[in-house]
């Protein structure tokens, strides 16, 4: 099943994908579903980080030097 939704686009962007569409034959629907999926496990990660980030930064992630990660891992 798949879900409909609506975004706006600046002027500059909308040209482009429409013109991008228009010289390969596929849909401008076509285009924005690849760089959602394309970059949505990106996103995602990057929100992950900062997450942890902010734990590391209030003391609440437990951290360890590179020297330590190495030398748990011939353990």
């Amino acid at each position: 099943m798949s879900k409909q939704t609506a975004i706006r686009l600046s002027d500059e962007t909308y040209a482009r994908l429409q013109r991008l569409a228009e010289r390969t034959g596929r849909t401008a629907t076509y285009y924005i579903r690849e760089a959602v999926e394309e970059h949505l496990d990106d996103l995602e990660d990057i929100y992950l980080v900062e997450q942890v980030l902010e734990r590391v930064r209030r003391g609440e992630e437990q951290t360890m030097s590179p020297q330590e990660f190495w030398r748990d891992l011939e353990d």
